[in-house]
């Protein structure tokens, strides 16, 4: 399995990051994708010890980070973009919960991220938070048929999974899809499954039955698992294709 999104950098896994990969590998985790939140994202991520699991790194600047006065420049984005060991663009995006005091700054980090992915040819991963007609606006308003990306998180409805999809996004799938009564678990059913892949957000989100708890990349089967449920489909069937589509979008090979 490969877990698309996650924090594993993060302060909340400095006293027991060896025992949390170690489970990540036991439950079947071959690759961990990390997006950046921050400047200093990258300098934690290369600080990570080695492991059996393949850990790939992503660059950006994330909407709060936004928030918080944290910018920076097109062209510093694109340098570290064009790294050979950067594989993705983010993690970027809107996120109007906390606050819609800096919609504008926000905006325009996304189309910088845009920018850049097209630029160097990476996915572009998308945080949304009670601001999906907008991002998908400027998503639509950025693609010329080269952009790719990740809706992060996703719990769109099928309209707007559908229109994400139609403007070359994936979908990504983890904690909430798996949560009673969010409803993410019916819209999933009616999308197809090779537009999704699987995710975490560790240490964020933990998905039922760990609900509540400090989210780890070893979690990232029990939404496998709902997601065999909802498809109908063996676990085996859902492992290969979210494993096949995020390694395609990644272009990283097994």
């Amino acid at each position: 399995m490969i877990d698309t999104h996650c924090h594993l950098y993060s302060d909340q896994f400095d006293d027991d990051l060896q025992e949390v990969l170690h489970r990540a590998h036991n439950a079947g985790v071959t690759h961990i994708f990390m997006p950046a939140i921050d400047l200093d994202s990258l300098d934690r991520m290369e600080q990570l010890p080695s492991s059996e699991i393949l850990l790939y790194k992503m660059a950006g600047i994330h909407p709060t980070s936004v928030n918080e006065g944290i910018r920076t420049t097109e062209e510093k984005l694109l340098d570290w973009c064009r790294r050979e060991d950067i594989v993705g663009v983010g993690e970027t995006g809107l996120d109007y919960y906390w606050s819609d005091d800096h919609k504008k700054e926000q905006q325009q980090s996304l189309r910088v991220h845009c920018r850049v992915a097209r630029e160097v040819g990476k996915p572009v991963i998308l945080h949304n938070r009670n601001s999906t007609a907008d991002l998908l606006d400027i998503i639509e308003e950025q693609q010329d048929g080269s952009l790719s990306g990740i809706w992060h998180c996703f719990n769109g409805s099928v309209e707007e999974g559908t229109r994400a999809l139609d403007l070359g996004l994936h979908l990504g799938i983890g904690g909430i899809f798996t949560f009673k009564n969010a409803g993410v678990d019916t819209t999933v059913a009616k999308l197809p499954l090779d537009r999704m892949v699987l995710e975490t957000d560790a240490p964020y989100l933990a998905p039922a039955p760990k609900r509540g708890q400090r989210n780890e990349p070893a979690f990232v089967r029990f939404t496998a698992r709902r997601l065999a449920e909802v498809k109908n489909q063996p676990l085996e069937a859902i492992v290969e294709s979210t494993t096949q589509t995020a390694l395609q979008l990644f272009s990283v090979s097994e």
